[in-house]
């Protein structure tokens, strides 16, 4: 279903029910709610909780914001290295007025916070910018922007910045499917039928790479993060894998050290994705956290 938020329409998936507490999920960089795996859906469900996700902004079927133009990506990142502001079209606080937008339509007045990724950095601005709306915060497989950190491996930089061979479903496939064996967990790999299923439904429902190049340029933009995340009053939950090669493990146990109270735990094993074996090692830590 649609909702208004923020001015936006974003594309919602709601469990609905009333009177459960609520965990709003907020996906990465390109990735569409349909990302999140049913096991962790049915799973947080079955704990008694009222499960929200949604399309962020530019990507899936929310509002496509092309209007803004394609930034330049190396000209973002130059500046980015070189300490000097980088313009986007909209950053990681309008994302999250997005989610306390969606928070708004359905009524929630609070609920827990769980982002992955650029989720999880979204996350974060949603704890800064409303802490009396955010039960809990757990921030997986993401980062706290803090300058210094290291960065993703050559060839998953590579990766991450190629572009298909064409613009037909199968080449498009085959590029997510090559980003996926470049990011996956080594500790629990995905069988390559299932992993090419969802890549293709994901394609199918809506591929939108001018929308992902806004969203990259967004984390580019947002540099003090990392000196705000000790004002974060919720209580924290970090999740982290140890063989993570796009956001390597170092940025989430910073993140910890910078959030007050919060728990740092790692996932051995576990990349840059969800597979059913990561899942089931990170869920036990969550339901805990959020119970």
């Amino acid at each position: 279903m649609k909702v208004r938020a923020n001015g936006l329409d974003i594309e919602v998936e709601d469990t609905g029910e009333p009177g459960r507490p609520a965990v709003l999920l907020i996906m990465g960089l390109g990735m569409q709610l349909v990302a999140w795996p049913p096991r962790m859906v049915e799973a947080l469900q079955a704990a008694g909780l009222r499960v929200v996700r949604f399309d962020n902004r530019d990507v899936g079927l929310s509002t496509w914001l092309d209007h803004l133009g394609v930034p330049n990506v190396a000209a973002a990142s130059l500046r980015h290295r070189l300490g000097l502001p980088v313009n986007a079209p909209y950053t990681l606080a309008d994302m999250a007025l997005d989610a306390i937008g969606v928070m708004d339509a359905l009524g929630l007045a609070r609920a827990h916070v769980v982002g992955a990724s650029l989720g999880g950095m979204v996350a974060q601005r949603v704890a800064l910018a409303a802490p009396g709306r955010v039960t809990t915060l757990t921030s997986l497989m993401s980062t706290s922007g803090a300058p210094f950190l290291p960065g993703p491996r050559a060839a998953v930089l590579s990766g991450l910045l190629a572009r298909p061979s064409g613009s037909d479903e199968e080449a498009v496939v085959a590029h997510f499917m090559r980003l996926l064996r470049l990011i996956g967990s080594p500790g629990f790999p995905t069988p390559e039928a299932e992993a090419r299923e969802r890549v293709r439904a994901m394609v199918r429902r809506a591929w939108h790479p001018a929308g992902t190049v806004r969203q990259l340029v967004a984390v580019g933009a947002d540099t003090r993060r990392y000196l705000e995340l000790p004002r974060i009053q919720a209580p924290t939950l970090v999740l982290h894998g140890t063989h993570d090669p796009l956001v390597p493990f170092a940025c989430g146990h910073d993140t910890a050290l910078r959030i007050p109270g919060a728990r740092l735990v790692p996932i051995n094993g576990m990349g840059h994705d969800l597979p059913p074996g990561a899942v089931d090692a990170l869920l036990p830590p969550l339901l805990a956290h959020l119970r």
